[in-house]
């Protein structure tokens, strides 16, 4: 395939583990003769011409060379980088104008498969209940409050806050006797937090506010005096969207009082890598700090009595070995889910009213994954993931079973909540045909309905089925597929296949209205359940990182590879689709088999595998990816890096890369270097283009007008390439 675009010596290729490329096979024809017929009707594209400079890191021996650093900087703050967004965005405008026809059908076909209730799920607090709610023409959710025996009133309203609908509602969370509710501002996509305090009944927001909150839970104390959050030291100035994450620390805020006379609670100077997170139980006598390094699930965890003077604090898991996830608590017998001597999950109990406590068994690890649990009254609910779909059972506080819930299908339980001070549950469910229903649950195992959308079209009209694949080295794959059930089965059709495989996160059945639309147009959605995700509990996500990472990548490789065996995606017609870790997912597979797709969306994907620990919250994804200044993960690392690995004079698919300049969990710097080393490569004359968002970040957040643009241009690029043509 050529030449390698950063042009190491063979010997170096050879030493990080670089396969050489085999000649690709389309339809009995060579790649480059099929793109060689396809050019003649593509004019050639014309990018902006991106600057390079004589950088070079030397590593272990090797030298990488970095010829688009400076691409790193700051949209904001450098006026160069801020020019070449403006001509690469002026140039991907211009090719979605010759798009126009398609791309307003989308735009069409989104807005209306918009129209519907988007439900979460509700809070119970003192005699209130909270819930947001977005509805058709809004482009964030409402926070609503029910009174006890009356009707439903606005309580936050965050289109009020921005002209561009760009500032959100993040977390929040009512007083326990909902009196208060204390919020968070998210503007613009960004990570930070803005906390504020509104006064339930009479709507006023407090004076108290709290700056500098990121990757927090918001706890009030007894009797609302005050609240636990999670915070970083103030960035320097101009670096809060770059600089390393590092010191996070609990403080305890007192109502009334400034931030600066804020109670620091828990903090481990000489471990400036943990992050800490508080949360209460239920019954608010005991607070759980959670700590970890990283983003795989390995705590310690700290327990703090709260009608002890100071708050002290008192360590009981130090290890960081294991999962552990707090359930609830009963006085002081509290109740965790954890990995610990269980792949899978068992549920445990602890009694902090012993001196030196020990674990005791509730739940045993059973053979299905658990994926979360409540309290509820009296009983656990218990979810579990069998073959990548939702069972949810009910036990007694002894662990003895009670039964399953029966669940509406094939889907996901989502936000599943309950507490020990109320014998209702609640739960979201939903599948790629059906938006989130709102259900109840109690001991009894029965679900009711609380809250159902009336939806802009028919979900019976499309399927949803689970196949299986085998990889490259026999593992039985599962993938959903979703299509229109009028769609004829004995011919390929235009496809996306999706895919994430990393940091121990299931990909569960989701209802996205960009992939409804794509389905209502006559296109098939496949999504793959990748190892590295927490399918099949903690050995699927250990399968999927570190030095097994390269079986995320042929795990989807073989996806692609079976969809056009089976005849499922057309010949030609086959798009691969990837966001943050998947956007990693799309850089290196369309590298490693730029035969196999005809086109592809990377979104905010990390593409820099040697240099993303450098900025903002990278320096936590060591645990999936390793850490670049170790030899083995650096050269593994390096060996399917998407910037890094990039084949000069190979023709590649149609590639549509997106990312926001607010982005401060993946820097946008990602998506600039990998885009413009793509470009510059000669590999051919599809195009490689890139849409970078203004006042957007990593995806939430994002207003609704937002993800319809965005959207309407991706998926019409996609159509172009794989030819599914206009909605319907």
């Amino acid at each position: 395939m050529g030449e390698r675009i950063l042009a190491w010596p063979a010997a170096v290729l050879a030493a990080v583990g670089l396969a050489a490329p085999l000649v690709a096979q389309v339809d009995g024809a060579t790649l480059e003769s099929q793109i060689e017929t396809e050019s003649e009707a593509q004019p050639a594209m014309t990018y902006p011409e991106t600057r390079t400079v004589d950088i070079a890191d030397e590593k272990f021996g090797i030298s990488v060379h970095d010829p688009y650093r400076w691409l790193e900087n700051d949209v904001r703050v450098d006026a160069e980088v801020a020019d070449w967004v403006k001509a690469q965005n002026a140039v991907t405008q211009d090719y979605m104008a010759t798009l126009s026809a398609t791309r307003d059908a989308y735009r069409e076909s989104m807005t209306r498969l918009f129209a519907y209730d988007r439900l979460e799920v509700p809070v119970a607090a003192g005699d209130r209940l909270f819930y947001q709610r977005k509805s058709e023409g809004q482009n964030q959710a409402i926070l609503y409050v029910r009174d006890a025996g009356g009707g439903e009133r606005v309580l936050i309203d965050p289109a009020l806050w921005s002209a561009d609908g760009a500032t959100a509602l993040a977390e929040w969370s009512p007083s326990d006797d909902g009196k208060l509710l204390l919020y968070a501002i998210q503007d613009g996509g960004s990570d930070w937090r803005t906390l504020r305090v509104i006064d339930v009944k009479t709507g006023i927001v407090l004076p108290d506010k709290v700056e500098w909150a990121k990757f927090t839970d918001l706890q009030w104390m007894p009797r609302s005096k005050g609240f636990l959050y999670s915070r970083f030291p103030a960035p320097q100035e101009g670096a809060a969207f770059q600089s390393l994450n590092q010191n996070q620390a609990v403080y305890l805020h007192v109502m009334g009082k400034p931030q600066d006379k804020d109670i620091l609670v828990h903090a481990t100077p000489d471990r400036p890598e943990l992050n800490h997170v508080a949360e209460a139980t239920s019954d608010l006598q005991w607070v759980v700090i959670t700590s970890s390094s990283g983003t795989d699930e390995r705590y310690g965890l700290s327990v703090v009595k709260v009608d002890t003077p100071k708050l002290a604090v008192r360590p009981i898991v130090t290890d960081f070995a294991h999962d552990w996830r707090l359930i609830d608590g009963v006085g002081d017998t509290l109740y965790f889910v954890t990995n610990k001597d269980a792949p899978l999950g068992r549920v445990v109990k602890i009694d902090l009213s012993q001196e030196n406590p020990e674990w005791q068994e509730v739940i045993a690890e059973n053979g299905t994954p658990i994926n979360d649990a409540v309290m509820v009254g009296d009983v656990l609910a218990v979810s579990y993931l069998e073959s990548v779909q939702a069972k949810l059972s009910i036990y007694t506080l002894e662990g003895v079973n009670l039964g399953p819930v029966k669940l509406p299908g094939i889907g996901q339980i989502d936000d599943l909540k309950g507490s020990a001070k109320s014998g209702t549950g609640y739960l979201a469910f939903e599948s790629y045909n059906r938006p989130r229903s709102i259900y109840t649950f109690g001991a009894s195992s029965l679900l009711e309905a609380w809250a159902s959308p009336k939806l802009p079209f028919d979900p019976e009209t499309v399927s949803v089925t689970q196949t299986f694949y085998p990889s490259n080295d026999g593992t039985e794959i599962p993938m959903f597929l979703v299509r229109k059930k009028s769609l004829a089965e004995d011919t390929g059709h235009p496809t996306i296949l999706y895919g994430y495989g990393g940091f121990n996160s299931a990909q569960l059945p989701t209802y996205k209205e960009q992939w409804m639309a794509w389905v209502q147009a006559g296109g098939i959605l496949a999504v793959a359940n990748l190892r590295g995700g927490s399918e099949y509990g903690k050995p699927w996500h250990d399968a999927g990182r570190l030095m097994n990472k390269q079986n995320v990548f042929d795990d989807f490789i073989a996806a692609g590879e079976f969809l056009k065996r089976k005849g499922i995606a057309a010949a030609n017609g086959l798009a691969i689709e990837g966001r943050s870790n998947g956007g990693l997912l799309i850089g290196a597979a369309m590298n490693q088999r730029p035969d196999l797709f005809e086109a592809g969306h990377a979104a905010v994907g990390v593409m820099d595998m040697l240099r993303f620990d450098q900025f903002t919250a990278g320096r936590y994804w060591v645990d999936d990816y390793g850490y670049p200044d170790k030899e083995a993960d650096f050269k593994n690392l390096l060996s399917y890096s998407p910037y890094h690995n990039i084949a000069r004079d190979t023709e590649y698919p149609a590639l549509i890369v997106s990312t926001a300049d607010t982005d401060d969990r993946v820097v946008p710097g990602h998506s600039f270097k990998y885009i413009a080393a793509l470009q510059a490569a000669n590999t051919g004359p599809k195009p490689h283009l890139i849409r970078i968002e203004t006042r957007a970040g990593h995806g939430s957040g994002k207003p609704t007008d937002k993800i319809i643009a965005e959207y309407s241009d991706i998926y019409a690029f996609l159509a172009q390439w794989t030819g599914l043509g206009v909605v319907e």
